[in-house]
């Protein structure tokens, strides 16, 4: 994200010392409502999935997750209250729920997107880290000019919750579908209408889709780092790159109809609930720094366009941070905020520790 008095290097050596002549959109906006830019955190390289230095705040020796590696923990070590994100697969929610904040990525364009280096046009959107629920949505109304955005303190007692397990159900660890299912429990007892919401079929491949999508979109987007700065590159850049480059026009299409087909059949869902709560993760932050964590469990919330905001839960059996996502239809953030407020609180309430 682009700051016009602070280097923005994209997590790369190709733009060190780099300086914009002027800030993103989303940080002039900030700083017109009050807010101090206190610095630039690490991110993984233009955020695919090369690693940056940082270390998770509760345990050094694991991932914080990406590519919102710096934003994540350094929220949650207490350096600072709010944070910028960005997601294209999985990078606000995993890292939020690897590091134990709350990570709100908006309805795609809730945010704009102007003076951030685009990586996936279709998916790319900027979303906030914070502690509390109510911090994330004051930071994303300050950053994006609505206003309506911002919380008050009356969480809504009625809500309808579908417990979706989403496709994906079988890449999480035992321990991590305990989270899901207890928070759900949870919720019932704290009187919230707790139902099971089964995706449809087709959302079985929408995951692959997403990265169908992403892959060559990303492909395009670094076409000057890809022809002119091959050498600078990570190999595991590379790697990702030349994957979107073998992707044909009539998988990329396919993936993109797949996505359209999901959208206009998860509208349908919401005539009996008001959002859903899925797992955030496969599990707890894996050990060593140079993975960022399995991005799965994110993909399908980011090709929906819908908002989607890791909450919290606990720990889990290894110690480290669990949480749950909670999700909702595209455009709907002003309600859907409310709702994961409401949840946000009853599950205060009802902590079983």
């Amino acid at each position: 994200m682009d700051t016009c008095d602070m280097p923005t290097a994209y997590g790369s050596a190709i733009y060190a010392g780099h300086r914009p002549v002027r800030d993103a959109a989303t940080v002039t906006l900030t700083r017109a409502v009050g807010a101090v830019m206190l610095g630039k955190t690490v991110t993984t390289e233009f955020a695919v999935f090369h690693p940056g230095p940082t270390t998770h705040p509760h345990h050094p020796g694991h991932t914080p997750g990406g590519s919102s590696s710096g934003s994540a923990a350094a929220v949650a070590d207490f350096m600072i209250p709010l944070a910028f994100g960005t997601q294209t697969g999985g990078s606000i929610i995993r890292p939020a729920a690897y590091c134990g904040v709350v990570g709100y990525k908006p309805s795609f364009n809730t945010l704009p997107r102007a003076g951030v280096k685009p990586l996936a046009d279709s998916l790319d959107t900027i979303g906030t880290l914070a502690r509390t629920v109510q911090d994330a949505a004051l930071f994303a109304a300050g950053a994006s000019g609505y206003h309506d955005l911002i919380l008050k303190n009356d969480p809504d007692t009625h809500l309808r919750v579908g417990l979706c397990k989403t496709w994906e159900w079988d890449e999480c660890e035992p321990a991590q579908q305990e989270v899901l299912l207890q928070t759900a429990s949870r919720l019932a007892r704290a009187g919230f209408s707790v139902t099971d919401t089964l995706l449809p079929q087709p959302f079985s491949n929408l995951a692959a889709a997403q990265l169908t999508v992403m892959l060559r979109q990303q492909f395009q987007s670094l076409s000057d780092e890809r022809l002119n700065h091959w050498s600078a590159l990570s190999p595991n850049l590379r790697d990702t790159l030349a994957r979107g480059g073998q992707i044909d026009d009539s998988s990329y299409w396919s993936a993109v109809r797949l996505i359209q087909q999901c959208k206009a059949l998860f509208q349908d869902l919401f005539r009996d609930v008001d959002v859903l709560v899925a797992p955030s993760v496969t599990g707890e932050a894996p050990e060593g720094l140079d993975y960022t964590g399995n991005p799965i469990m994110n993909r399908i919330w980011t090709a929906l366009h819908g908002p989607a905001l890791t909450l919290p839960v606990g720990t889990g059996p290894r110690g480290l941070p669990t949480a749950v996502t909670v999700a909702g239809l595209e455009g709907s953030d002003i309600h859907f905020l409310k709702a994961a407020y409401a949840i946000e609180t009853a599950l205060a309430k009802h902590d079983p520790t």
